[in-house]
C-alpha cells in the first residue's frame, strides 16, 4: 500500500507542477458557470435557468469534456515512461508493475476528481445562491460522484491504449479515436438504429445497448430524475426504463473496473 501511495503522490505533483491541474479546474469551473448563468441566453433571458435544465446541459459538457480529459491525461501514462527509458528504472525498485499501475491511476484520478469537485462544484454554489434550495447539493453531489466515475473509466480505458502500443504517437492517436467513438459515433449510431430499423429498437435494447457506452450511463444517472422534456434523442426514450441509479453507479464502477483489469494483465505480461 505505501508503494502505491507513493506512486499516486508522484503522479499528483507532478500534475500540479505542469499545471494540469489549475488547467483543469479552471475549464470546468468557466463552462460550468456559464452553462449556469448564461444557459437561459438563447430564449433572450439572462439567469440560471430550472436545476434540470442546467443538470443536463452541465451533462450534456460533461460526457464530452472529461472523456476527453481523461484520455489526453493518461494516454502516455506507460508508453511514454517506455520511450524516455524510464519505466525500467522505476521497476529496478522493490515495486511490483501491479503497484505501479494503481499508483498511477490513484494519482491521476485525484487530479481528475480534485478539478472536477472544484470546476463543477462552482456551478453547485452559484445555483444555490440564486436559487436558495438545498436540493442543489444533493443533485450535484450525484452528478459530480458520476462524473468522477467517468474521468477514471476512461483514464482505465487510456491505460489499455497505452500499455498496447510501442509508440507515443500511435498511443496520442488511438486515444483521440476513442473519444471519437464514444462521444459521438456511438450516439450516432443509436439513432440511426432508432429511424432506419423498420421493426424499430425496444426500450429495453436501446437500454442494454447503452450499457456498452460509458458515456451513456454518465448521462443516464444524472437526467433519469429530470423531466424528460429536458431530454431529446435516445436518452428520452432510455430514460424510462427500470434500471435504478444504483444499478447504473455499478454499471459505471464496473467501466472503471473492467479496463483496469485488463491493463493489469497485459502490463504484467508486456515484456519491457
Amino acid at each position: 500500500m505505501k508503494a502505491i501511495l507513493a506512486v499516486a503522490s508522484k503522479e499528483f505533483h507532478d500534475g500540479l507542477r505542469n499545471s494540469w491541474l489549475l488547467s483543469i479546474t479552471l475549464i470546468f469551473a468557466v463552462l460550468s458557470i456559464g452553462l449556469t448563468y448564461f444557459g437561459a441566453a438563447a430564449s433572450g433571458v439572462v439567469g440560471v435557468a430550472s436545476l434540470s435544465t442546467t443538470v443536463a446541459s452541465l451533462a450534456s459538457l460533461a460526457v464530452f469534456l472529461i472523456p476527453l480529459i481523461a484520455l489526453l491525461l493518461s494516454y502516455d501514462s506507460f508508453v511514454g515512461e517506455q520511450e524516455s527509458g524510464t519505466l525500467l528504472l522505476l521497476l529496478t525498485y522493490p515495486l511490483s508493475k501491479t503497484q505501479l499501475l494503481l499508483g498511477k491511476f490513484v494519482g491521476q484520478g485525484g487530479i481528475i476528481a480534485l478539478a472536477t469537485l472544484v470546476g463543477f462544484g462552482s456551478s453547485a454554489v452559484v445555483l444555490y445562491w440564486q436559487m436558495d434550495d438545498s436540493a442543489v447539493f444533493s443533485i450535484f453531489s450525484t452528478f459530480i460522484l458520476s462524473a468522477v466515475m467517468l474521468g477514471l473509466s476512461f483514464t482505465a480505458i487510456a491505460y489499455l491504449i497505452s500499455l498496447s502500443v510501442t509508440e507515443k504517437s500511435k498511443a496520442a492517436g488511438l486515444a483521440l479515436i476513442t473519444w471519437f467513438l464514444f462521444a459521438l459515433v456511438f450516439d450516432l449510431a443509436l439513432l440511426a438504429l432508432l429511424v432506419g430499423v423498420e421493426q424499430g429498437v425496444s426500450q429495453q435494447g436501446l437500454t442494454q445497448l447503452m450499457m456498452l457506452n460509458p458515456s451513456d450511463i454518465f448521462r443516464l444517472v444524472n437526467l433519469a430524475g429530470l423531466d424528460s422534456s429536458d431530454v431529446n434523442g435516445a436518452l428520452a426514450i432510455a430514460i424510462q426504463s427500470s434500471l435504478s441509479q444504483g444499478q447504473l453507479f455499478s454499471l459505471l464502477l464496473t467501466w472503471v473496473i473492467l479496463p483496469l483489469v485488463g491493463a493489469t494483465f497485459i502490463f504484467k505480461k508486456k515484456k519491457l
